[in-house]
């Protein structure tokens, strides 16, 4: 059984994608998104943005179809990841996105790559998001002022955010909390 993934705004605005389903895909809602770039929308233009855990990539496409100039993809299911590129092929987007099939956290022990957003989305019944949170503070992820977006089922990740980071914005929507954090580096 499959499903869709629809880009809300920007260059492919409605452009839709075949998505398959599987244990822990849980692309962000499109409510949610609609939030998000509300709240991102002055970060959007010319922005190097990473997207970790990136599952469909529907965060990450929507950064580019909204101004993004980079984007990362990082998803270590290989089947993923290749839907993922081939997405990217037909939006003619590889010059200036690239998908890494890898694990987040292998990811982060690379060398920084100053990216001013960072999409957090790690599956629920997952412990990764403050020890993501926290590798991303290593020098050279981000800027000063990098917006995080954090997806969960929990808002108790705030309690956890690195030293002098803010929480900027958030919202609850069902089962689902999501936020908007600053970076203090």
């Amino acid at each position: 059984m499959s499903g869709a993934l629809r880009i809300i705004g920007g260059e492919w605005k409605g452009r839709r994608f075949r998505v398959g389903q599987g244990p822990g895909l849980r692309p962000t809602a499109d409510r949610n998104r609609e939030t998000l770039f509300n709240w991102l929308q002055a970060d959007m233009p010319g922005a190097r943005v990473l997207d970790l855990f990136a599952g469909t990539g529907a965060l990450g496409l929507e950064a580019l179809s909204r101004g993004a100039a980079e984007a990362v993809f990082v998803e270590r299911a290989k089947p993923l990841a290749k839907a993922l590129n081939d997405r990217l092929k037909l939006l003619e987007a590889t010059e200036r996105a690239w998908v890494v099939a890898d694990d987040a956290r292998r990811y982060l022990q690379r060398q920084g790559g100053g990216f001013d957003v960072v999409f957090l989305d790690p599956p629920f019944d997952s412990d990764l998001l403050a020890p993501t949170l926290h590798a991303l503070t290593a020098p050279g992820w981000l800027h000063t002022h990098s917006a995080i977006y954090l997806e969960s089922g929990d808002r108790q990740i705030v309690q956890d955010l690195p030293d002098g980071w803010a929480l900027e914005r958030e919202k609850r929507a069902g089962a689902v909390w999501f936020a908007l954090v600053r970076a203090a580096q």
